[in-house]
This record gives C-alpha cells, structure tokens and sequence, in this order.
C-alpha cells in the first residue's frame, strides 16, 4: 500500500490494557492499526518503550507528509508539557510520565499528549458524531469512565487539567464503592466494565469478564442482565445531571462498554430520559460514530493542530 498523498499523523490511545494505534489522514481515517496489550505491570518504563515501538513500527506507514504524533492516555495530563500529572491504579506507576518530551526525544518526532478522554472527545468532535455542534459533554466508557467537555467548538481542559473527567464525580448508585483512584463513591466505581462485572458477582453470578457476561446476558441471563443495567443507569443519571448543569447541544457517549448494545442503551437511554430537565428530548444522548477508532483519530488531531493550539508553550 502506497503512502497518504496528504498530511498523516501518528494517533496512539493508551488505555489500562491495551495500546491502540494507527496512521491518521486529515479525513480522520486510520490505516495501518496496531493493538497491544499495555504493559501496566512492567511501570512506567515499560509503557514508554512500548509507546516508542509503536511509532518505529507506524513511522514507515505515514509517508512524507508525516507531521508528528499525539497520545491519548488515562490519568490527569498537562497538555502543554505533555506530562501525566496524576494516574489511578489502571497505569501503576504512570503519574509524572514525562510523555510528549521523552517520546519526541526517543522518536525525533514532535509529540503532543492529552488526557484519554480529550482524545476521544476530538475525534468525535472533528471527525464524528460530534462534528458541527458547538457544546457537547462527552463520556467514554470501558476499562475505566473518562470524559470531555466542548464548548464553541473547542476542548476546555480547565485550570487543572480536569474539565469534564466525568469518572470521577460523585454518583447516586455508586455509594460505597471503590474507585480505582482509591476514593469511593465515584461513577467510575460502578459504571465502568471492571465494576460491573463486579456487580454480576455480588450479585450471585460467575466471575467473568465483561464481554461474557454480556452474552449470558443476551441469551436471557437475568443476573447478567440486571448487573449490567444497574450500571447503564447509574451512568444516564450522572450524564443527566451534569447535563442539567452544562445544557449542552448533545451528549455523546462512547467506549468499548458501549458495545454490548441494546441491552446497555435501553436502562441508559431510560435513566438519563427520567431526570427532569431531560425529559423534553432537547439534549439528545448519542452515540459515538467512530468506534474504537475515535481516541486514536482524536490522538492524531493534536498532532494536526499541534502549530495552532494556544495551549502548547511554543505558541503562546
């Protein structure tokens, strides 16, 4: 396969575990995917040499007009540095990962990072379900529960890096629970894939991973069913609040939680519908359109405005 004609950039999403990557063009289509297991366990060296393997291995794929890189990665980033300030126990060891200076060094590449949850939000925002609309809240469900907020178009990270990390605000139905930033309490701790399976346990069913209790849901497991239902709702009660708070133009929801289908929307689409400022339908709840992809898309966006983001210390 012949290189991109236009501009490319390199998109990485780094997630508790699993690293996703690919070659982005300017439409946001991703070539040339590589998905690996995040070597969590090993630290924080570990996770940056794996980061740097997978740009030797995309690098050759992004032809001449290659503009730089852009991580996507749990944890609390400053954006402008490209260092993870905090990290829960999804990354052990991550806090104070020096990111974009120690990967553009490694890799001789201009490397810009960003919270997880910005990530997905960009690319939806400039490529997807989000496109056009001005001031959307964003939610990414899977290993953990990350989020963004858009307002005029644009991300708002906020004063400490923090604006619209959803997973961790208090939630009605997560009382008691841990999180896994060591609080209790949290959205994360019972909407996330982790916490409801979690929940199947406690509630009498088999220790599984997610995607195994979703199909025993599927096939009339009422455990299965109940468990994820108790987690779908949570989550729509939270999104409703926050969005009598911000009235945005639309919520969008996305992550590999999302994907048990019907089963999850339905208990989702019910609790968020139920809160009172959202029962008009004038916010409406929608689904993120690029899948998997939308983190490592939204990744290689930094990388495309990377000259023109206000936020960076070189165009201030």
């Amino acid at each position: 396969m012949s290189p991109p004609p236009g501009p490319t950039a390199i998109g990485i999403d780094v997630g508790g575990t699993k690293i996703a990557a690919g070659v982005v063009d300017g439409t946001g289509a991703v070539a040339h995917a590589v998905r690996r297991p995040t070597p969590g366990s090993g630290g924080r060296d570990a996770v940056l040499a794996a980061l740097a393997d997978v740009v030797s291995e995309l690098r050759a794929h992004g032809g001449p007009r290659l503009v730089g890189v852009g991580v996507g990665t749990g944890g609390v980033v400053d954006h402008a540095r490209g260092v993870v300030l905090t990290a829960t126990d999804l990354l052990p060891g991550w806090a104070g990962a020096p990111v974009g200076p120690w990967l553009s060094e490694r890799c001789g590449l201009p490397v810009t990072a960003d919270n997880d949850g910005n990530t997905h939000a960009l690319g939806e925002l400039r490529f997807g379900a989000a496109r056009g609309r001005a001031d959307v809240l964003f939610a990414a469900v899977g290993t953990g529960v990350g989020g963004a907020l858009a307002l005029g178009g644009a991300l708002r990270r906020g004063g400490h890096h923090t604006a619209g990390d959803i997973g961790h605000v208090a939630a009605p139905g997560a009382e008691g629970r841990r999180c896994s930033c060591g609080a209790s309490g949290h959205l994360e701790a019972a909407a996330a894939g982790p916490a409801i399976a979690a929940r199947h346990r406690e509630l009498g069913g088999a220790d599984l991973a997610l995607p195994a209790i979703a199909d025993l849901a599927r096939g009339g497991d009422p455990t299965a069913a109940a468990a994820i239902a108790e987690g779908a709702a949570v989550l729509g009660r939270t999104l409703a609040g926050l969005a009598t708070a911000i009235d945005p133009d639309a919520v969008v929801l996305g992550g590999g939680v999302t994907d048990i289908g019907p089963l999850y929307w339905e208990p989702l689409r019910a609790a968020f519908a139920a809160e009172p400022f959202m029962r008009s339908g004038a916010v409406p709840l929608l689904a993120a359109s690029l899948g998997p992809d939308s983190s490592v898309a939204g990744a290689a966006a930094l990388a495309f405005d990377r000259g023109t983001d206000p936020h960076l210390e070189g165009n201030r």
